[in-house]
């Protein structure tokens, strides 16, 4: 058995890896170790997380998917929860997140078959349950903001989100100089959609003057 730490943080702005210490001392604890942690900024949101399915496919049957809080797994829509799920229950992996105490047996190898089961069954419910919640919380958030630009609109107040020029022009250099993504993302620390968003720009402004 392998316990593979996932990390998530929804913006760049944010640090993923905060969380390490917590999974690190919660695996010692239990005499175990961290075999790998899958790091990424990403929606939660969204399916479209390839270190996660990076650790998925890594995954061996009975390995640990160890994460802080269930909603840096998801706050997925049902539909894709599900899809989830049904890959986790594809590579039998057991989800063990530091907020939700039923799941925290699934991080013994020495449970007997029945107890297994037992516990099985009622850490899906329980995660169920909080992937629920995470996006409910989700839509609840991304109402309040539409709801506050809408005002801040009406206001003549709101502006948008602003670009960090120097930055994105640094990113338009190393995507002019042909280094890979993986190295603008290594070096910048920006997420792989403000270099799509960059690279389609370039390509445009290229189109545009030739």
């Amino acid at each position: 058995m392998f316990v593979r730490a996932y990390l998530r943080a929804s913006t760049d702005d944010q640090d993923a890896s905060r969380a390490r210490a917590d999974l690190n001392r919660f695996a010692a604890d239990r005499g175990l170790t961290i075999a790998a942690a899958y790091v990424e900024n990403a929606s939660g949101a969204s399916l479209a997380r390839p270190e996660l399915f990076r650790l998925l496919a890594d995954a061996h049957p009975g390995d640990v998917l160890l994460v802080e809080q269930v909603d840096r797994l998801s706050r997925l829509t049902t539909a894709d929860w599900q899809r989830l799920k049904a890959e986790m229950a594809a590579r039998h992996v057991r989800v063990v997140a530091l907020d939700l105490p039923t799941s925290w047996m699934m991080a013994s190898a020495e449970t007997d078959p029945f107890t297994g089961r037992m516990f099985d069954a009622i850490n899906g419910m329980m995660l169920d349950m909080l992937a629920a919640v995470a996006r409910k919380d989700y839509d609840d958030r991304r109402r309040r903001q539409a709801q506050g630009q809408a005002k801040a609109k009406a206001a003549g107040l709101y502006k948008g989100r602003v670009e960090d020029v120097e930055r994105n022009a640094g990113i338009v250099a190393l995507l002019e100089a042909r280094k890979s993504w993986s190295t603008i993302q290594a070096a910048t620390g920006c997420s792989r959609a403000t270099i799509a968003k960059l690279a389609k720009r370039l390509k445009a402004a290229e189109v545009s003057a030739a």
